[in-house]
């Protein structure tokens, strides 16, 4: 227990550091440019102890939980007699088809959770009058996610280059974006990048380097990255095509 809040105590303190900058830039501007005293200053620092505890707490519970969660469920996923590999045998990359249904319900839940996502999706709703659904958007990007997981960890297993991948990937992007409709293509742009948030990242990462250190022949320095890239390629993808297919709808309705 004294160990856990040593640690805690450690966590705490450099969470203090990193958000020290954020904070002196804050009050200098207000302070020294806007010349204006801080509005609800009480509630002001209230906050801020708050968000730097709820910080501390959330890298606390990354470092003890979901890093090891990640590491602990690759590693026993891709063991051979899990996989049904004897000894010396070479792994087919279809033994692998566990790991590729927990890298897609890993990527579908993470996303779900993600407040980034969350937050995105409830101001959409909101600026586009309920046009766009706050919970349809999070599950389609979700669906990308858990797509781009599931093909990035068969990338891993099988070994093949990660820019061949990548460059497809943003060719049918291009390619939708010309025929996306116009009012969602920024929106489908962000929604890529708010899904590589404070959820996602510390459980892909860990499963990701790993998975690259159990399959045999891997390197988790060469293969072991790249799942960030694909759950951030993916729900561009996922979004504009749900948007292309709302678009022919509406006008096959009317």
């Amino acid at each position: 227990m004294i160990e856990l809040i040593l640690d805690f105590a450690k966590i705490l303190f450099y969470t203090f550091l990193d958000v020290l900058p954020i904070l002196s830039l804050i009050v200098f501007f207000q302070i020294a440019v806007l010349k204006q005293p801080i509005p609800h200053l009480k509630r002001v620092i209230l906050g801020g102890i708050f968000v730097v505890l709820g910080l501390a707490l959330f890298l606390m519970g990354l470092e003890k939980a979901l890093f090891p969660i990640g590491e602990i469920m690759a590693n026993q996923l891709a063991n051979p007699e899990f996989i049904g590999v004897s000894e010396g045998e070479v792994p087919h990359w279809s033994n692998y088809y566990w790991i590729y249904i927990f890298a897609a319900a890993i990527g579908f839940s993470t996303t779900i959770a993600e407040p980034s996502l969350i937050a995105v999706a409830i101001k959409a709703g909101e600026v586009s009058s309920g046009t766009i659904s706050a919970n349809g958007l999070r599950i389609t990007v979700a669906i990308g996610v858990a797509f781009a997981l599931a093909l990035g960890t068969y990338r891993i297993v099988t070994g093949t280059p990660l820019y061949l991948y990548i460059m497809a990937g943003y060719v049918i992007v291009i390619i939708q974006t010309i025929f996306a409709p116009k009012d969602l293509i920024a929106l489908a742009y962000d929604s890529g990048g708010v899904t590589t948030s404070t959820v996602t990242v510390p459980l892909v990462t860990a499963l990701g380097l790993e998975l690259s250190g159990a399959v045999p022949g891997r390197n988790p320095a060469v293969d072991g990255f790249g799942l960030i890239a694909f759950a951030s390629l993916f729900p561009i993808i996922s979004v504009l095509g749900y948007s292309q297919f709302m678009a022919l709808k509406s006008k096959f309705y009317i």
